[in-house]
């Protein structure tokens, strides 16, 4: 858990259910994602429930201003296949009221830091609709580039809407030191 400037970062518990689901109920949230209205506290407990399940790969942290919740980020496995393990997924969400004050890039900043020195992975992948600036220069800043555009991926508010699909690539890759090639 971190904190900084009032904004605490912590993996996601059970508990943040009730909250995620309501702040889910806000148009202005679910928009911007993939998901649909009128979320279920019990739904999201499930899917909660399977996120920290013994075995899961997933890693999603929730942040708190004030012991409010304003955002969740999370990794997520890119596939199934053994060929895709080197990738993961990022998805993140911001409140309404949260929006550019830093709850975004401190999120991150935090995903970024699990990925590339904590859980070595190679190549983080996302979308984002193409019409969501402010997130796109979020992304940009840490390093992804827009590699295709997925037309009429998503139905929002009763259009089809456009998406990238933006990537990053580890920076510096962990390595083998030769010492330990060398054989004993």
């Amino acid at each position: 858990m971190s904190t900084t400037s009032g904004l605490t970062i912590r993996r996601i518990a059970i508990g943040d259910a009730s909250s995620i689901a309501a702040a889910f109920a806000d148009p202005e949230m679910y928009s911007g994602t993939l998901q649909l209205p009128y979320p279920g506290e019990a739904g999201w407990r499930t899917r909660i429930e399977g996120m920290l399940a013994p075995g899961s790969s997933d890693h999603v942290l929730v942040a708190e201003r004030d012991g409010q919740f304003v955002g969740m980020a999370g990794l997520h496995p890119a596939g199934a296949s053994a060929r895709r393990r080197h990738a993961m997924h990022l998805g993140i969400t911001i409140t309404a009221t949260a929006q550019g004050q830093g709850v975004g890039k401190q999120l991150m900043a935090a995903l970024i830091d699990l990925a590339d020195n904590w859980l070595g992975v190679l190549r983080l992948e996302l979308t984002v609709y193409s019409d969501n600036a402010r997130a796109i220069a979020l992304y940009e800043r840490f390093g992804f580039v827009r590699e295709g555009l997925f037309r009429g991926y998503g139905l929002r508010k009763g259009q089809y809407v456009d998406t990238l699909s933006m990537a990053r690539w580890h920076p510096t890759p962990p390595r083998v030191p030769a010492s330990l090639l060398q054989s004993v």
